[in-house]
């Protein structure tokens, strides 16, 4: 009988390796489609599994899935309503507060409090400003004077008006940055101006100056020459005069200044049949004073407070600077200054300004020349 013939067996593949890959990347494939459906149903089948269990098994029903979404809307926005209905009642009360807070008082408005004078020293750069004004405000100061034109004729900003081109000091302020600072800070702060009282505008513009009688083109002094320390004055019934005034108010104003306290609004102390007013049309001391001053409240009113300074025996008695009592040429807002060193009469001024009120003044406030305080 023949051997039965062995069968040899190879253990080998009939995948080649490009092939394998590809099987591998398939079983791959096919395992990432199969679990990103059962990711994406598996919220149906748990919802339909739970479902199940509470109707069937535990004899109970479910709402619908958007149902239960608005449940929950409505459970949270129950849920907020009763926290802002437990708000602290102060947080509430401090929105209402500040919703109706009143809106800021208009700079113009003349409010209740006491006045102070502020040293250009005290307000070189905005550092400096800050302080005075913060200090200002901690001692209770209402209005805060900053005079930016004196009686030397010097003023204390850089100007722009093309008469006081002459008049602009070596050493300035920003008039600018101080009113928007001293606003901050609560203050009112009040330009003070020297208007008619001025030597040297007088020389930039001679138009606007008293000049000696005669015609030959010389300004008066107020002494017998300049050695004698004579100076020049501008002249109240000059209208170049008047508008060059209310031209430095203007400019405060764009400044930021909405309240200007005028002084020297007069003539000078001495009088003499040398002095050259030119064309007065027969119009006395205190009737164009009264003019003038009217013609500033016109051109300002509504923007700008205008207050006028003169001293306290301007108010007590009618000089020839004057010709009248401030109150008689106008005045409505006026500054009572005293003299340095007097002593202060209470009761005087306590006359004077109800005097003043009587003839029409409907703000009086007094100030004392050498400590620069106001009452």
């Amino acid at each position: 009988m023949p051997k039965r013939k062995k069968v040899k067996r190879y253990h080998r593949s009939f995948y080649s390796r490009g092939m394998k890959v590809k099987k591998a990347l398939g079983i791959v494939l096919l395992a990432v489609v199969v679990l990103g459906a059962a990711w994406l149903a598996a919220p149906y089948v748990l919802d339909w599994a739970t479902h199940t269990w509470y109707t069937v098994v535990r004899d109970r029903d479910l709402p619908d899935s958007s149902e239960a979404g608005s449940s929950e809307a409505s459970s949270a926005a129950s849920s907020e309503a009763a926290s802002s209905s437990s708000r602290p009642a102060s947080s509430a009360a401090s929105s209402e507060a500040a919703s109706s807070r009143p809106a800021p008082v208009a700079g113009t408005v003349i409010r209740e409090g006491s006045w102070s004078s502020v040293s250009l020293s005290a307000l070189g750069d905005e550092v400096a400003i800050r302080a005075t004004a913060q200090n200002l405000a901690q001692q209770g100061v209402t209005y805060a004077m900053i005079p930016l034109k004196d009686t030397s004729g010097y003023i204390y900003y850089a100007s722009a008006v093309p008469a006081a081109s002459d008049s602009v000091a070596a050493s300035v302020v920003d008039p600018a940055l101080i009113a928007s600072i001293f606003k901050e800070e609560g203050l009112v702060p009040v330009a003070e101006v020297a208007a008619f009282q001025d030597p040297v505008a007088c020389y930039a513009d001679r138009s606007m100056a008293i000049q000696y009688a005669g015609g030959n083109g010389y300004l008066w002094l107020d002494a017998a020459n300049a050695a004698a320390g004579g100076k020049a004055w501008l002249n109240p019934y000059a209208s170049s005069a008047v508008q060059f005034v209310g031209d430095l108010v203007e400019e405060l104003y764009n400044c930021g200044f909405e309240q200007v306290c005028l002084s020297a609004v007069q003539f000078p102390h001495s009088t003499s049949s040398n002095q050259n007013f030119g064309e007065t049309g027969g119009v006395g001391r205190d009737g164009q004073l009264a003019a003038d001053i009217a013609a500033w409240d016109a051109r300002f009113a509504g923007r700008v407070t205008l207050w006028y300074e003169y001293p306290l025996s301007s108010c007590t008695s009618v000089s020839t600077t004057l010709g009248a009592l401030p109150a008689q040429l106008g005045v409505k807002n006026l500054v009572v200054s005293l003299p340095a060193g007097e002593t202060r009469d209470e009761a005087q001024l306590t006359q004077t300004a109800a005097q003043m009120k009587e003839m029409g003044a409907a703000y009086v406030v007094v100030r004392d020349s050498e400590a620069g305080n106001f009452y």
